[in-house]
């Protein structure tokens, strides 16, 4: 049976199934790495205390190489569901996996130490018994410093003032222990706006390095490469270092080689150039003249391989012919001429 020509068929009909085909291909292209064949990989699930800034597209590293991504963080009642992919990697059943810190920005990775003699099935969760979260610095000094902020001082100055006064009959030791809190109690109180001021202080760097998290990473980046490309040239910069070491040494070598040698050359040049120094008026004299006569005999010699010469009163007048008078003056004819 002949198939209809597209041009015969209905437009409308051909358009909606060309939208679908693009449409099909373009979610295909996006979730390339769902795809069995394509995307490989082998995607597991963990259990977490907490997410510790953990995000989605992290990456996955076993022994600091990287081997997939993370796929997923999402609450599962109290606890935190973190699915993520590998691949071309073997994950044992004992295996542990822990939220790691990648920058001192803030940046996590998760690491996974693969252990085990059989492989982890990937329908199974691993426990939040196999699974570590890390210790925040930046919230715990956000923790410290709404702790601090919510301290009576006062009281706490009364309370250390009590205290004092109870062991005010006790041995010696306990006296001075008791007065040295009660000047930490008094200390503090005085410093209270300070020590406030300074935890203000503290969460503002706290907020600025998160906003410019870009820039340091792309300052550390740069540095990355400055430092790769100084080690790709370590072997070149040494060269150059002991080749320029050598030189002052062989210099140095020279110097001392023909020390006797030079030493006279040196005074005799000296003394050249006392000799022209003192006869410089004559030597510009000289020079001077010397101009004059180069620039003749560029006159002579310049019209070709001969001399160009006016020779005047050579010929004594006997000798010139009939009707020729005697030359007077000596100077050059003028020369006549047109182009």
């Amino acid at each position: 049976m002949r198939m209809k020509p597209i041009r015969d068929r209905n437009p409308v009909a051909v358009s909606v199934v060309g939208l679908l085909v693009l449409a099909l291909i373009g979610y295909g292209a996006y979730r390339a790495d769902s795809l069995p064949f394509i995307g490989g990989g082998t995607t597991y699930s963990a259990d977490f205390t907490e997410s510790a800034g953990l995000d989605e597209g992290d990456e996955v590293r076993i022994a600091g190489v990287k081997v997939g991504k993370v796929t997923g963080v999402s609450l599962d009642g109290a606890k935190v569901k973190v699915t993520f992919k590998v691949k071309d990697a073997w994950i044992g059943n004992a295996s542990t996996v822990g939220i790691a810190i990648k920058t001192l920005l803030g940046d996590k990775y998760l690491a996974v130490d693969p252990l085990g003699e059989a492989r982890q099935n990937p329908d199974e969760r691993i426990t939040a018994s196999r699974t570590t979260s890390p210790y925040d610095v930046t919230q715990a000094f956000n923790g410290l410093g709404e702790t601090i902020g919510e301290i009576d001082t006062e009281q706490l100055a009364k309370s250390f003032e009590t205290i004092s006064a109870t062991f005010k009959d006790s041995p010696p030791d306990v006296k001075s222990a008791a007065k040295g809190l009660s000047a930490l109690s008094k200390t503090v109180s005085e410093r209270d706006a300070q020590l406030a001021t300074l935890l203000k202080g503290s969460k503002q760097l706290t907020k600025t390095l998160a906003t410019k998290k870009s820039s340091f990473e792309t300052l550390l980046e740069d540095g990355n490469l400055l430092l790769g490309e100084i080690q790709a040239r370590r072997d070149s910069i040494h060269l150059l270092l002991t080749g320029t070491r050598d030189l002052g040494t062989q210099l140095t070598g020279l110097v001392a080689d023909n020390n006797k040698q030079l030493k006279p050359t040196l005074k005799a040049l000296g003394r050249v150039t006392a000799v022209l120094n003192k006869n410089r008026k004559s030597l510009d004299k000289v020079l001077s003249i010397a101009g004059s006569y180069n620039r003749l005999v560029g006159n002579t010699l310049g019209n070709g391989r001969w001399f160009d010469n006016y020779v005047c009163g050579v010929v004594p007048k006997d000798y010139l012919p009939a009707n020729t008078p005697p030359a007077t003056g000596c100077m050059p004819p003028k020369q006549e001429g047109g182009s």
